[in-house]
């Protein structure tokens, strides 16, 4: 018998690494240096192509200027209308009465802004701690007014003396109040005129809603009773 010459083992063939090209490390400065002369070199070019054509620049300057100008005055002519319609505002009391309460703050709002009160807001709503208007007058006193809207009128409930010991007792310790405030387009029951003359509240019932919505005098002229005045404020 013949024998087969033995087979050679063929050694393992090792993996050939790949070879990573070295990235130059002044290769990004070289890149950072062309662009920063590219954008030197352009912005010379423009404003050279400004100095030899200076009627451009004259040009969109007054173009600035008169688009500025005609903004200001667009601006002014709707503060002039806005501040018209806001001293025309009137309501009557059936108006008043056909609204909803939060209709009804609303509507308070917007105759304390037709006042002057520029920062008049309404604000009543869950948790507003008997607050539903503030407002600053332009003697600087802060306003706190709690609405209470009647669908009835004078025929609703009238407002009591509760009522009036909520918003005493957070008109001016919580809300920092010059002039508390209850309007309401109903009637107000004697003891509770007799507790808002003893804790200082001041109260709008439908008579004096009544002049002061279909009328154009502010509201602190018609109230009797006012805080001494302060000095007016950077928001009144």
């Amino acid at each position: 018998m013949s024998r087969r010459p033995p087979q050679r083992r063929n050694p393992a063939r090792r993996p050939r690494r790949s070879r990573r090209r070295r990235q130059d490390p002044t290769q990004p400065l070289v890149m950072g240096g062309v662009a920063a002369v590219a954008a030197i070199s352009l912005a010379v070019t423009v404003v050279n192509w400004l100095i030899a054509h200076w009627w451009v620049l004259a040009v969109a300057a007054l173009v600035l200027l008169l688009g500025g100008l005609g903004w200001w005055q667009q601006r002014t002519r709707r503060a002039r209308w806005q501040q018209a319609q806001a001293r025309a505002l009137r309501y009557g009391l059936a108006q008043l009465d056909a609204l909803t309460h939060r209709q009804f703050e609303y509507a308070v709002r917007d105759l304390m802004y037709r006042d002057g009160c520029a920062d008049a807001v309404q604000v009543g709503g869950q948790g507003d701690l008997g607050a539903d208007v503030k407002a600053t007058d332009p003697y600087g006193r802060r306003w706190v007014i709690q609405c209470k809207h009647r669908r009835n009128g004078s025929q609703g409930a009238a407002v009591g003396t509760p009522e009036l010991q909520v918003l005493n007792g957070t008109g001016r310790p919580v809300h920092k109040a010059d002039i508390v405030v209850m309007v309401t387009n109903g009637r107000i029951t004697r003891p509770g005129r007799v507790f808002a003359q003893q804790q200082r509240l001041h109260l709008v019932d439908r008579q004096v809603l009544a002049q002061w919505a279909t009328g154009s005098r502010p509201l602190w002229e018609l109230l009797r009773v006012a805080p001494p005045l302060r000095r007016p404020t950077p928001r009144s």
